[in-house]
């Protein structure tokens, strides 16, 4: 599969919520991820499967996600970008806010071998 292949099958699992089944099945082994800043208790860089699987589950344990829009892929030779918008309420703070990102994906020999993430501004008006 090519990195644009793999790119839509990411953003059709994200859509449906099937964010484990993505990790699982177009992620390789040895992962790499990088998050824009270190999350509570969490390292910036994450790697491998099991710490990847690990932060979602963190994600959506801190997190009311009241609804999202995932949209993509933008495919570059072997890399593609997602961009991400979420309404959600962290649970440590309970105030709603719209969280805007960009995921860059990199993928090899048919698997996304490394993910940045970038981050927008938060906006903490947020009416849906």
């Amino acid at each position: 599969m090519t990195a644009n292949d793999i790119g839509k099958e990411l953003v059709a699992l994200c859509r449906q919520g099937k964010h484990q089944e993505a990790i699982e099945q177009l992620y390789s082994p040895t992962i790499i991820s990088i998050e824009a800043m270190a999350m509570p208790n969490m390292e910036q860089t994450q790697t491998g499967l099991e710490a990847i699987k690990a932060k979602n589950h963190w994600w959506v344990d801190h997190h009311e996600v009241h609804g999202g829009e995932v949209n993509g892929p933008f495919p570059h030779s072997d890399r593609f970008i997602v961009h991400f918008k979420f309404d959600v309420t962290p649970k440590h703070t309970g105030q709603r806010i719209t969280m805007e990102e960009m995921g860059l994906y990199t993928v090899e020999n048919g698997k996304i071998v490394k993910e940045e993430f970038f981050y927008g501004e938060m906006d903490q008006n947020c009416s849906t």
